[in-house]
């Protein structure tokens, strides 16, 4: 007969020690106000001692008090984290053994490496190199130990922090150091600076907005060039007419498509004056299928009497100029940046302008020309980008869509070998190459 045998288990019984302190941590913001609260608890801690209420301390807090403060707080820090630690380090310092701290300290211990000892007010301290030094202070010699994760390490580096006037955080680093050892101190003081609310709203920069998808108009595809439009004006400019001075601005006419342009010297701003521009427009290039604009009270008055234009047949100025396919459309009112196809474009009209012209004051045919160039020099901009490795192609250009190529200009093919000079075969093989281009 089988005996059934029991299974025997391993019971672990663990011993811990908590110990979470008498303050509360969380209910100080402030350096300060954390040690002078400790401060007037010590005195009032002091002063129930004594009997005689003459001897007992009031007023403003000495030097004395703050310092004894302090040595609370560091020995409540220490004890909240390093509490193994401290005990070791009694045992340690109370049978007076003279060898190495670490034959105590278990090598797990984040003070292992640190030559940890206790001063005669109970704090931990690191035993440095640096003892006979006599112009060091003492905290130099044998920095406090206090670990990084703790609030009031935090607090202490936020003091530092609005000490040196939210400077650079090597100057925090550095003084702290004259006084703390910290694990991983230049985290904690850069934690310190940007939960900082004085310098995240000195360096807060401006939410960049989502930019909206480009219009219909900007994406149309197999339409001619100066299908859909957008006019703008700039100026004015002083341009000679015989001694005397005159203003005129140029209509800049831009395809929404492929970014071509065409300037109209226009002789000022009425309605009638950009109905003429238009009209030489669209003689030019064809009519558009939307015109799109500011809302100038130029462009809305062309506007307006397009419509009514529209509505009589018998008026030869709708004929020519519109017809029932073309619509004109405005921007909102104080919206410049719902126009940047066409303003970034006068800026390069501009600089073009600039660079082309070499008088102040040019005439009225002078400048002309230099309009003209100007447009040319702004189609045979690039609007793809080619790597130098690739050498055999060429980049996309404004002009590609107007002229068929980058400058309209179009190279002569030569023979490359002369037919008389040349034999028979070299002949065929240069014919072959011309075929080719």
């Amino acid at each position: 007969m089988l005996t059934t045998i029991e299974e025997l288990r391993p019971c672990f019984v663990h011993r811990t020690q908590l110990y979470d302190g008498f303050i509360e941590w969380t209910h100080f913001s402030k350096w300060e106000r954390l040690h002078r609260s400790i401060a007037y608890v010590c005195r009032f801690a002091v002063s129930c001692r004594k009997t005689n209420r003459q001897l007992r301390e009031v007023g403003r807090l000495t030097n004395e008090e703050l310092a004894a403060a302090e040595n609370v707080l560091w020995r409540a820090v220490q004890s909240t984290i390093y509490l193994d630690e401290i005990v070791l380090l009694k045992k340690h310092q109370e049978n007076k053994f003279q060898g190495n701290v670490k034959k105590t300290l278990n090598s797990s211990s984040p003070l292992y490496n640190m030559s940890p000892f206790l001063d005669e007010h109970g704090v931990i301290r690191m035993e440095g190199r640096i003892g006979e030094a006599v112009f060091v202070s003492y905290d130099a010699k044998n920095p406090i130990i206090l670990p990084r994760d703790h609030r009031v390490t935090f607090l202490i580096a936020d003091w530092y922090h609005r000490t040196y006037l939210h400077a650079n955080n090597n100057t925090v680093v550095n003084e702290m150091k004259q006084r703390f050892r910290i694990p991983h101190l230049r985290a904690l003081v850069h934690k310190a600076g940007k939960l900082c609310m004085l310098c995240r709203v000195k360096k807060a920069k401006p939410l960049q907005p989502k930019m909206a998808p480009l219009p219909k108009a900007r994406l149309s595809p197999f339409t001619r060039p100066f299908s859909y439009v957008g006019l703008d004006y700039f100026g004015p400019m002083a341009v000679k007419v015989g001694r005397s001075l005159a203003k005129r601005w140029v209509a800049l006419f831009t395809c929404l498509s492929v970014r071509a342009v065409h300037l109209e010297v226009v002789h000022s701003l009425s309605t009638e004056s950009c109905k003429m521009a238009i009209r030489r427009f669209i003689v030019r290039h064809g009519s558009p299928l939307e015109i799109y604009s500011d809302n100038g009270t130029n462009f809305q008055g062309a506007n307006r009497e397009l419509q009514e234009q529209m509505k009589s047949i018998n008026q030869s100025l709708a004929e020519i100029f519109t017809n029932v396919n073309t619509k004109w459309v405005f921007n909102p009112p104080s919206a410049p940046h719902m126009g940047g196809s066409w303003e970034r474009l006068v800026r390069s009209v501009k600089t073009a302008f600039a660079t082309i012209s070499t008088c102040k004051n040019p005439s009225e045919e002078t400048f002309a020309t230099i309009i003209t160039e100007a447009e040319g020099v702004v189609n045979s901009r690039p609007l793809t980008f080619i790597s130098l490795e690739a050498d055999d192609q060429e980049a996309l250009t404004p002009n590609h869509f107007l002229l068929l190529n980058s400058n309209g200009v179009v190279q002569r093919q030569q023979d490359l070998i002369e037919p008389k000079e040349a034999s028979k075969t070299n002949w065929k093989l240069a014919r072959y190459m011309v075929d080719q281009f």
